[in-house]
């Protein structure tokens, strides 16, 4: 039976990669102003307050005569309601929403990170 000999071999990896042991935050961002925008085909929404909760963080917003309330739970999911009505309602990742990208940053420092 032959043997194969393996060699050690320290890698010399940058202090700017982060290893498998390092914990990450992902967090989805998201333009409201320009998914507002896109979804009731009227521009100039304006962010008036937000209210945070451990689950969620909901964000009210103004446009002319309308009002939007915009609601990110941690989970990726959203909802959004214009003028009482429900116009968008799921994960806002799946459903390919242009306005939300996924961001992975490094816990310790808070330094945005990209993983391959």
């Amino acid at each position: 039976m032959n043997e194969k000999k393996i060699e050690n071999s320290a890698l010399n990896l940058n202090s700017d990669y982060i290893s498998l042991i390092d914990t990450v935050v992902c967090k989805v961002e998201v333009d409201l102003a320009g998914w507002l925008q896109d979804l009731s085909s009227g521009n100039g929404w304006k962010v008036l307050s937000e209210h945070e909760n451990e689950n969620y963080t909901s964000f009210f917003l103004s446009q002319d005569n309308q009002q939007a309330e915009v609601t990110l739970y941690h989970s990726g999911y959203a909802q959004v309601d214009i003028d009482d009505q429900l116009v968008f309602h799921g994960d806002i990742l799946e459903k390919n929403c242009k306005k939300a990208k996924l961001n992975y940053y490094r816990l310790d420092s808070g330094d945005k990170i990209l993983l391959n």
